[in-house]
């Protein structure tokens, strides 16, 4: 299996609003930017958008570690998305998981790789992370100006 490091962010431009995902995928030397936009969305859609767009991008099974500032997708993926999957989608107060239609992508883009999830810190001078936030503010910031 190949081992790929993903690094991902979200932006959005007020809360909901305009906003963007970046990713940087590395093999080894190689690496690849991406990133995209939606006209209304929030923050947490980006960030999760980031990851599934990232693991979609690769063409064959993976041991991928994915780098992210968010707590949520992490805790989500870890922690909560099991619970929710045996209480029907529905969360501890009995409402709807929010954001369910990317939870499910989400977990449809990790089935077929090994994944390691890296809880890094935003805007505290990590490389990569401030270079994926540059990727989602600016495409945030593109899709404001349409």
């Amino acid at each position: 299996m190949k081992t790929i490091e993903i690094f991902t962010d979200g932006a959005c431009k007020g809360n909901p609003g305009p906003g963007g995902w970046g990713a940087i995928l590395r093999m080894g030397q190689h690496e690849k930017e991406m990133s995209g936009s939606d006209p209304a969305t929030t923050n947490n859609r980006m960030e999760m958008t980031a990851v599934i767009r990232g693991l979609n991008a690769l063409t064959e099974p993976c041991e991928v570690t994915v780098c992210t500032d968010s707590r949520y997708v992490i805790d989500g993926m870890t922690k909560w998305v099991h619970g929710w999957q045996k209480k029907g989608w529905v969360n501890a107060s009995k409402q709807p998981v929010r954001n369910a239609d990317l939870w499910h992508d989400l977990i449809e883009a990790c089935h077929r790789h090994k994944i390691s999830w890296k809880w890094v810190r935003g805007h505290d001078g990590h490389i990569e992370n401030e270079r994926a936030d540059k990727l989602a503010s600016d495409a945030a910031l593109a899709v404001s100006k349409r």
